[in-house]
Order: C-alpha cells, then sequence, then structure tokens
C-alpha cells in the first residue's frame, strides 16, 4: 500500500514545479507546513538518510558529526537530490549546533531563511520569539512568492494537516492490538516527505478500511513489542528498524520525529489566531534541543501503556549531543518507573557494526522473554 512513497513524491513535486508551484525544504518538524502550503508552496523534507552521500560532505564536514546532517551535505555538495534541487526556498531551524552551521555552508549556494527556535519553552519570553519568528517567516514567504497569505488561507492548510495527522494517528493506533496486521518497518513507510498529497490521503483511508478487521500473521503476537525513541529513522536509514524486527521484535511504538511525535496534537482550527495556534502546537512538540523536556518522558510513559511495550530502544545517531545526554534520563524513566529492560543503541549510517547492534537487541529480547516466562508461572 504504501510502498513506493518516495518515488509519488517525486511525480508530485516534479508535477507541482512544472506548473508554477514554489517548493519550500525543510528539515525539521518545528517548521509549521500550514504556513507553506498557504502560500501556494509544496513542503518537502529534505533530511538525508543516505550512508554513500556521506564522504563528500566529509572532505568540509568533520568525520565525528552526526550522520542526518552529513548526508543531507552531501546530497547538496553533489547535487543528487532533486528535491533539494528543486527548492525555491530552504527553512533553516536552528535546532541543533551541527545543523546551524551546516546551514551557513549551504546557504552559500541556496536560498535560505533562518527560523530561529528558543530553546526553553518553560519562559514567557520564548513564547513570544517563537511566535514572532513564524510571523517573521509568512512575511518572507509573502514576499518571495508574491502572495497574500490570509487567516482564511492558514485555516484550510490546518484542516488538511489535522486530517492527515488523524489519518496517520488511526494507523499508528493498530499497532495497539495484540496482533497488529502491519509491522513497525510497513508503518515507516506511511511518513511520507511531502504532506497532505491528495493520493496519500485517500491510500490511508483506504488502508484503515481495509485492516478494520484484518488479521495478522501467525506468529506476530510471539514478536517482542518494542518502543522506539530517540532520533528519526529518515528515508534510507532504516538498518536499526530492520534489525529489531528481524530479530522477533515488533516495533508498535515509534515515538520519535518519523513516527509520533509530531501527530499526536492537531493545531486548533478555529482559533481567532491561527497563527498563534500553530505556534502553540509546533512549540509544543517534545524534542532533545529543549531544555527542559519533561514533556518526552512524559510521552513516553503514557505511550508505553498505551501500546503495551515490552521494553524500550534509544536509538541515538553519533554526535547527536542532546539525545546522547538525554538518554540517561530516558533509561532511568524506563527501568526506574516502568520496570522494563532498556537498550540504548549509538550508531551511524555505515553497517559496519550492524552484528553488534544485532546480538544486543537479542540479548534484550532474551531478557523479555524470561520476564514473560516468570509472569507466566507465578
Amino acid at each position: 500500500m504504501f510502498a513506493g512513497m518516495i518515488d509519488r513524491c517525486y511525480d508530485y513535486v516534479e508535477h507541482a514545479k512544472n506548473t508554477g508551484r514554489p517548493v519550500v525544504g525543510i528539515l525539521c518538524e518545528y517548521t509549521p507546513r500550514e504556513l507553506i502550503m498557504a502560500a501556494g508552496a509544496v513542503p518537502v523534507c529534505l533530511c538525508g538518510g543516505s550512508a554513500e552521500r556521506i564522504p563528500a560532505a566529509e572532505s568540509v564536514l568533520p568525520a565525528n558529526l552526526c550522520p542526518l546532517i552529513k548526508s543531507t551535505f552531501g546530497y547538496h555538495i553533489e547535487g543528487r537530490n532533486p528535491f533539494l534541487e528543486w527548492a525555491d526556498l530552504v527553512v533553516a531551524e536552528t535546532t541543533c549546533d551541527g545543523k546551524k552551521k551546516m546551514y551557513e555552508l549551504m546557504a552559500e549556494t541556496r536560498p535560505m531563511f533562518v527560523l530561529s527556535l528558543p530553546h526553553s519553552r518553560d519562559a514567557t519570553l520564548g513564547r513570544e520569539l517563537w511566535l514572532a519568528e513564524l510571523h517573521r517567516l509568512r512575511d518572507e514567504l509573502e514576499r518571495r512568492f508574491q502572495v497574500q497569505i490570509t487567516d482564511d488561507d492558514l485555516r484550510a492548510a490546518i484542516r488538511r494537516m489535522n486530517e492527515e495527522r488523524r489519518l496517520r494517528r488511526e494507523i499508528a493506533a493498530l499497532m495497539k492490538q495484540e496482533a497488529p496486521p502491519i509491522t513497525g518497518r510497513e508503518l515507516l513507510e506511511a511518513k511520507s516527505i511531502v504532506s497532505c498529497i491528495p493520493d496519500d490521503i485517500e491510500r490511508y483511508r483506504s488502508f484503515l478500511a481495509a485492516n478494520a478487521n484484518a488479521e495478522a500473521p501467525a506468529g506476530r503476537r510471539e514478536r517482542v513489542r518494542v518502543l522506539l525513541t530517540g532520533v528519526p529513522v529518515v528515508h534510507g536509514a532504516e538498518r536499526v528498524v530492520e534489525l529489531i524486527e528481524d530479530r522477533g521484535g515488533l516495533i508498535v511504538c515509534q515515538e520519535n520525529c518519523t513516527g509520533l511525535k509530531p501527530i499526536l496534537d492537531d493545531v486548533d482550527e478555529n482559533a481567532a489566531d491561527p497563527i498563534h495556534a500553530l505556534a502553540e502546537k509546533y512549540f509544543a512538540m517534545p524534542c532533545s534541543v529543549m531544555t527542559s523536556n519533561a514533556t518526552r518522558l512524559e510521552s513516553i510513559e503514557r505511550l508505553a501503556g498505551e501500546y503495551s511495550a515490552e521494553c524500550v530502544v534509544d536509538l541515538v545517531w553519533q554526535a547527536c549531543l542532546t539525545y546522547d545526554v538525554e538518554s540517561a534520563q530516558v533509561k532511568r524513566l524506563t527501568e526506574e518507573r516502568l520496570h522494563l529492560p532498556f537498550l540504548r543503541i549509538q550508531t551511524d549510517y555505515a553497517p559496519s557494526d550492524s552484528e553488534r547492534i544485532a546480538v544486543r537487541i537479542e540479548a534484550l529480547f532474551e531478557n523479555v522473554r524470561m520476564r514473560r516466562s516468570n509472569e507466566k508461572s507465578r
């Protein structure tokens, strides 16, 4: 149903470009797609997931940098990402330090708008600054593309995004079943790099209708139920997801930016000020760049219960310092509050450590199975 998502995105964006619609590249879930859509443009995620693009990036960037940043920049250097080549504007979200400095290099040859993200949700000033940044982005989109973004335009875009979020939440909720009709890897295929493509919306609806009473393949009940948290798993970088499920796991919940994190909450469609409503929704996302980030821990605790997780895996890309440091808090939550086994996996895009990771995953799953056995014998 969802295979070939990237090819469909290519066709959609190519057609949009050929018919005069602007293309806006983003690299973070903090950028409100609704603003871009209300400007008549197509928002497309540019995050690189290819290990093959990293050597080119390392001719400029340090080797001990996040692979997502290096892969993205490698595509930029080599001109191998058609979506980036089509982009009339790149929105540079100031999340981590690595991205911020990479954007400076990319801006030498790409049209760039820096969207400054305050890193504290607790301060009133941070919220005011974020709201001002969204107004500034609105002004830039209007100026650059010679359009007027009305409140009605924004509300229409908000309704479209809310519908997509609702459908994706319903698909993800299928994983709450004792024997889900899909795997975590298959669910990941449903994440498009372009939002609100009409054909994708219809696929979501058709998929839900077809799987309302679907029976899962035999043996799925026996798989170890995994909550995956940490960094985003972008297209091309699904190796750890596949290792987990190839070794007998089932990723029933993906609490990350390519999973549930950006779609848990909707935007108020009836707000008097739609920009303010966008600011409230997006600023509340529990990313590790925020200080403090207790809402991520609260979300993991709630989702672990809802999805009946039997263990937690925290995936950290090499040199992703914010997620790496925060992993200690996730471990403490998992073991002391949830009383579940925990595994932290730090890796990059290269497959050289796959066997080592697989051994650790198998040990984690053996721990879960022993706990199951002990509970049955009580």
